[in-house]
């Protein structure tokens, strides 16, 4: 021990004297200089002069190896602790404060512009780091010294110009400014702070920098978020994204900000092209799509496509989407329960459904796109449809659409039919209404084969076989409503009936066939002295027309075509409009007296008579053979089929309430009334928003069918009953 009490001695001496030859310095420069140079002498000295003295520390280590509570001997003999202890104790804890000074000093001329030997802050730095000796943490002096002082002066530098710039500059160029200082402070950070493997000096020198030069201001920036917004400054948003995405909740007003402008924004847009869009539905879809783009290229341009910011969008483009101020359907109905008042819901579904539907069926809007434009255009509607609360009342539309489309054939392409299927399967539609429509194509090919063999079975009875094409379906998949309208056919159909009926029962006895002549069409050729014509109508448009079979000059009252057609009135004057007021047509095939301008102007004594000049007409010329389509959108449902197809979505929700109800209480035994709803909405989001009230009438319905009853103590929490 006393060898190293006599080197303790020596490099005591030794210290003192560079102590002297240091302090004698009065500029930084030459000060750090200095230190520097005899620093690194000195720590030189440490590594050489400790290898000698291993031996020794090495035997006194093992001779005490077997002794209880031994002193750590290798440690606190140690030469090159011994060494660097003593220069802390003599000479850098006098001058540490001085060397601070300094060095921090030229790191705030190099802020202001000047330049230095960077090295002299460097070799400051390096002998903090090195000076700590301790196996805990060798980087104690270094923190609690240059690390310490370094943050704190660049906290008091950057809170003295920041405000200042940004009042004289604006925000603008202030978030330039504040960008240029973070990298330029992370850069230098980079060669002036440790960065060895446990340091987090850069770090914290960050956030200070964050903290001053934007946390202090970040409410002035954000003040210009929302003009950014309005005009699409897209770069100056970014930036201003990029310095609050370093702030704690500072995006989250930016979000608030953009919310409200997609609202308010798309919903003045919608609303200005209401007269337009609110009956075309080609309009309205490309009308949000443009909207939907519009806002999605701003996240993208604006926000780097951050999830935050893509929510943002959902949330307040799903608001414009279910929007009812101008857009809305209500779902009155008869059910009794007050259920059935509900509050008007988005017409954006059944807008969706007319647009599907126009570009499945043949129609002069679909033969002018390729099928890959309507391919596109479909996954465009599927895009809009993820955005819908109510998808119920899509696939109720959707269903009649396609209903009508693979009845009357008129669907562009039957792969892309099933494809649209699968593709809403994908979107979250439920399995049962998917597995329906598929039922559907099934059934569609089944009826094929059916009506081919009975065409082979008939065809040398009866000369109308080739003529007739039957299709028989199953009611479970297809049936929208009980209503089977009357109508008197023509005598060659009504003779057929029959003989198809026969044909059918004796393969599959003991069924029985519902004929919907509602759905029926036919194609009858009309013969004036311009031409004949090939005229596509429904089985009401027939029937009417066969009125004038037997004496085609003759006028005829409403009354008498009710008679002779054994019509309900309210689909008369459907059928007698489309006759008498086609829209494509310069002549129509029936003509009126007196003149009307709708259908509910028909009295009772006005009189129809066949129109003998009636003709095609294309260019200008008659034509002396065409075809006509007289179907139109015509059958696609009658008053009562939309009034049964809304007491069926209503049905349909307060079942799908109840089923979710049982469900979650099944699972959960027991649950608070707040955690039922939240839950019971979670599981209907895809199908429907249930309402507050709906929910509640189940609730009550549920209890007083003892299904689940409430708590004793406890009025808002519910018990399941097994």
């Amino acid at each position: 021990m006393k060898i190293f009490e006599a080197l303790k001695s020596v490099v005591s001496e030794y210290i003192s004297d560079v102590q002297r030859i240091v302090m004698r310095e009065d500029d930084d420069s030459v000060l750090l200089k200095t230190y520097i140079q005899e620093w690194m002498k000195f720590f030189a000295q440490c590594q050489y002069i400790a290898q000698p003295f291993k031996s020794l520390e090495t035997h006194t280590a093992k001779n005490n190896s077997g002794k209880k509570n031994k002193p750590a001997v290798a440690e606190s003999s140690s030469i090159k602790k011994l060494m660097l202890d003593t220069w802390n104790e003599i000479i850098f804890s006098n001058i540490n404060y001085k060397l601070q000074a300094s060095a921090m000093k030229l790191i705030h001329d190099e802020r202001a512009g000047e330049s230095f030997d960077s090295q002299l802050v460097i070799g400051v730095r390096e002998s903090y780091v090195n000076l700590c000796y301790s196996e805990d943490d060798k980087l104690r002096i270094y923190r609690s010294n240059f690390e310490k002082a370094y943050l704190e002066a660049t906290r008091q530098f950057y809170s003295n110009v920041a405000s200042q710039y940004l009042e004289e500059n604006g925000v603008e160029k202030y978030m330039n400014y504040a960008h240029s200082k973070l990298q330029e402070e992370e850069h230098r950070a980079q060669r002036y702070l440790g960065t060895s493997q446990g340091c987090n000096s850069c770090e914290l020198l960050i956030q200070v920098c964050v903290d001053v030069l934007v946390s202090d201001v970040k409410d002035c920036i954000l003040e210009e978020c929302p003009g950014f917004i309005a005009v699409n400054h897209t770069e100056k948003l970014l930036k201003m994204f990029h310095l609050m995405d370093r702030v704690s909740d500072g995006v989250q007003p930016m979000i608030s900000h953009l919310e409200s402008h997609v609202i308010t924004t798309g919903l003045a847009d919608m609303i200005g092209a209401a007269a337009t869009i609110s009956t075309d539905s080609e309009k309205y879809v490309d009308r949000l799509l443009m909207l939907f783009n519009r806002y999605s290229a701003l996240v993208k341009e604006a926000f780097d496509d951050d999830p935050r910011f893509l929510t943002a969008r959902d949330k307040s483009f799903k608001k414009v989407v279910n929007d009812t101020s101008i857009f809305n359907l209500e779902l009155a109905t008869n059910i009794k329960s007050s259920a059935s008042k509900t509050v008007p819901e988005s017409k954006c579904p059944e807008l969706l459904a007319n647009f599907c539907d126009m570009l499945l069926r043949k129609s002069p809007y679909s033969k002018k796109l390729t099928s890959d434009e309507i391919e596109a255009k479909l996954k465009d509607v599927l895009l809009v449809l993820k955005y819908v609360d109510n998808k119920d009342v899509f696939m109720r539309y959707h269903k009649a659409h396609l209903t009508r489309r693979l009845i009357l054939d008129c669907s562009t392409d039957s792969d892309l039919e099933e494809n649209v299927v699968e593709w809403l399967r994908d979107v979250g539609m439920p399995a049962d209404y998917i597995n329906k429509l598929a039922r559907m194509f099934q059934d569609i090919k089944l009826s094929e084969d059916l009506n081919q063999a009975f065409k082979d079975v008939y065809r040398a009875r009866s000369a109308m076989a080739d003529s007739v094409a039957i299709k028989i379906l199953n009611a479970g998949a297809w049936a929208r409503s009980s209503e089977r309208v009357a109508v008197s056919l023509p005598t060659v159909l009504e003779d057929f009936i029959p003989e198809v009926e026969e044909f059918y029962l004796r393969i599959h006895s003991g069924r029985k066939l519902q004929w919907i002549h509602l759905m029926s069409n036919g194609v009858i050729t009309f013969a004036t002295k311009q031409g004949k014509y090939d005229i596509e109508v429904t089985t009401f448009q027939m029937a009417v027309l066969f009125a004038w079979n037997e004496r085609r000059n003759d006028k005829l009252s409403f009354n008498d075509l009710r008679l002779a057609t054994e019509l309900p009135e309210s689909e008369l004057r459907r059928t007698l409009w489309s006759l008498i007021a086609f829209p494509k047509l310069k002549r129509q095939i029936l003509i009126c007296e007196p003149a009307v301008q709708s259908p509910k102007e028909f009295r009772k004594d006005s009189t129809f008579y066949v129109n003998h000049d009636f003709a095609l007409i294309k260019n200008g010329k008659v034509q002396k053979r065409g075809k006509i389509n007289f179907i139109g959108r015509l059958q696609l449902s009658t008053d009562k089929h939309r009034e049964e197809d809304n007491e069926a979505i209503v049905a349909l929700r307060i079942l799908r309430t109840q089923e979710g109800i049982v469900r979650i209480m099944k699972m959960r035994k027991t649950i608070s009334n707040a955690q039922l709803q939240t839950e019971l909405v979670e599981i209907l989001k895809n199908m429907f928003i249930p309402q507050k009230k709906m929910i509640k009438e189940q609730i009550e319905w549920l209890i007083e069918h003892k299904y689940i009853k409430r708590d004793e103590n406890n009025i808002n929490q519910f018990i399941y009953l097994a």
